[in-house]
């Protein structure tokens, strides 16, 4: 179904990143755009500068949520928002649980709610879940993170199921590392994630994955790209260690 066939799209996490990529995308291609963000004044700058309409509200707020979505018709929704917290769950706290949580699945979930009925309905959408590869694969670190992509995982597969009989597609991108500011986020230190993570390497940027998005947007009808994985060319996921019982030290 090309572009022309969708007339609105919702964007959440829209005010940087991926979001903002994906925003400046789809108003480009002629949608009307709605993009949700906290962040008050980087969203204002995006809607002078595309003429998206701008939502500033909380997305783990559900009542907020809830208002947001009455009398709107959505084709294409975009699950964009997500929050990470460094470390295992072993030094996890209640707040970095629950944050991770509400932004990353419980909003993905209301939302979804909310506005793929309609899509049935009319029998026309889209839903693009973006990811992360911590969905998939096993790596250090960032527990609650991967356990609620993990979830985002599982449900775009199940809504498949949910919605199977109707032209409404669903689509995961899983990216890897991209250079964005959400290192900064999760450290808490812009520089220091940039000389750690995004400095000296070869990274895709947050355009990459908006192209992504319009790949499997503008496929054919008869068409559902359903999981795409995008990753450095030099990196890879996944990976085997095995210690021995005298490695560990006390």
């Amino acid at each position: 179904m090309p572009f022309s066939d969708y007339k609105t799209a919702l964007v959440t996490g829209a005010s940087a990143g991926l979001g903002e990529a994906i925003v400046e995308r789809f108003c480009r291609e002629g949608l009307t755009v709605h993009a949700v963000a906290r962040r008050h004044d980087q969203l204002a700058q995006l809607a002078e500068r595309t003429g998206c309409i701008p939502h500033v509200l909380d997305i783990s707020d559900t009542e907020a949520l809830t208002e947001l979505c009455k009398g709107l018709d959505i084709d294409i929704l975009v699950n964009n928002a997500g929050v990470s917290r460094s470390g295992s769950l072993l030094d996890s706290d209640a707040d970095g649980i629950d944050s991770q949580v509400d932004v990353n699945l419980r909003a993905v979930l209301h939302l979804t709610r909310l506005l793929v009925p309609g899509m049935v309905k009319r029998d026309c959408g889209h839903v693009i879940n973006i990811s992360s590869i911590a969905g998939v694969y096993n790596f250090n670190g960032n527990t609650i993170y991967h356990a609620t992509k993990a979830a985002v995982h599982m449900l775009s597969r199940q809504l498949r199921i949910d919605v199977y009989g109707k032209r409404v597609r669903v689509t995961e991108i899983c990216p890897g590392r991209v250079a964005t500011e959400i290192f900064g986020n999760v450290l808490g230190d812009a520089e220091e994630a940039r000389r750690r993570y995004i400095d000296g390497f070869e990274l895709p940027l947050a355009k990459d994955v908006a192209d992504a998005v319009s790949f499997s947007i503008a496929a054919p009808i008869a068409v559902n790209i359903g999981h795409i994985e995008l990753t450095p060319t030099l990196q890879v996921p996944g990976g085997l260690s095995t210690m021995r019982p005298d490695d560990t030290t006390s």
